[in-house]
């Protein structure tokens, strides 16, 4: 009796449905269909034992050569065996012989085992040009008095690093940094800027000061805050950290009678008597010793900032840049007064 084409399909098919022999959606050696590389191919480790085994003519010698003992070697070839589903290597008293099957394999290992070998340069060649050189960006406080104490560290752990330093406000750091312009940055304010990981290095205080002719050099009651708002002061321009924490502080009221864009512009305008001035401790130290400026205490303002190590999103720092950040949050010598956290 002639059997329809459907009926000799399904005589081709098992049980299950699937192709005779097969389970459904598996392969003719059994293993599932779709099972990636990983389940399929020896790894390296087990490649480079076969490699030796082969050099060598021993299990024994293979295994003292890859630093492991001989059991451990005998139980990784049975496992390659076992994934493969052939026999690789024939164990004797004289030593250990490959197989016909395990000669084509160590063959192909040897193809593969070079392949990782180019793999594993071209990785080093990418991680060596990243350790080349590195790109910082920093508001102008901290590159000014903390970064060069860091960056002389950072040249006795890596001398042959180039680093650059873009300073600049806090805003200008995350533009740099967003950009792929900058590949670590360090900001001061109440926050770390939209769209940046951080993490806080230290704590800075901003404190008022004056030249010593100034009648505030004189008063022994503190200011408030009502008298700093209505105050005109040398000020920083907007975008930096330091005008955000006196914007915060006084609930934006702060009056600038002078507004420039670096530190030592701000202290430079009030050593000259131009006015008070609002800046971070760790820049005036050598005027307040000299007695060029003059600290004018204040009562019931907030004016502690944070100092951060920033990143874009997602892309922690690596290399150069992880050891940067690892010396400023360890202590790195000439890293000012801060204090760590």
């Amino acid at each position: 009796m002639r059997r329809t084409e459907g009926e000799r399909d399904a005589g081709r098919r098992g049980p299950g449905g699937g192709p005779e022999g097969r389970a459904p959606g598996g392969r003719a050696d059994g293993r599932p269909a779709g099972a990636s590389l990983a389940h399929r191919v020896p790894d390296l480790g087990a490649l480079e034992l076969l490699l030796a085994v082969a050099r060598l003519g021993s299990l024994g010698g293979a295994s003292r050569e890859l630093g492991i003992t001989q059991p451990a070697a005998s139980s990784r070839v049975r496992a390659m065996e076992r994934r493969l589903g052939v026999a690789l290597v024939d164990r004797s008293p004289r030593g250990s012989r490959l197989t016909e099957a395990g000669a084509l394999v160590t063959d192909w290992a040897r193809r593969v085992v070079a392949a990782a070998e180019a793999f594993d340069a071209g990785a080093q060649a990418l991680r060596d040009r990243r350790d080349s050189r590195l790109r910082v960006a920093a508001s102008m406080t901290i590159a000014e008095y903390l970064l060069p104490g860091w960056l002389i560290a950072l040249r006795a752990r890596r001398p042959d690093t180039a680093v650059s330093l873009l300073a600049g406000n806090s805003a200008a750091v995350a533009e740099r940094l967003l950009a792929d312009e900058a590949d670590l940055g360090f900001v001061e304010g109440l926050s770390a800027p939209s769209g940046l990981d951080s993490a806080v290095i230290a704590h800075d205080r901003l404190i008022v000061v004056t030249a010593p002719a100034h009648p505030w050099a004189r008063r022994r009651r503190p200011l408030d805050a009502a008298e700093l708002a209505a105050t005109p002061l040398i000020l920083r321009e907007e975008g930096s950290g330091t005008r955000q924490v006196l914007d915060a502080a006084l609930g934006g009221l702060a009056r600038p009678l002078i507004e420039v864009s670096t530190t030592t512009a701000v202290k430079a305008s009030a050593v000259s008597g131009a006015g008070p001035a609002v800046l971070s401790e760790l820049a005036v130290g050598d005027e307040l010793s000299l007695r060029r400026l003059v600290t004018v205490p204040v009562d019931g303002v907030t004016l502690r900032r944070a100092l951060r190590a920033v990143w874009p999103t997602g892309h922690r720092p690596a290399g150069p840049a992880r050891d940067l950040l690892s010396l400023t949050r360890h202590g790195a010598p000439g890293s000012g007064p801060t204090a760590p956290v």
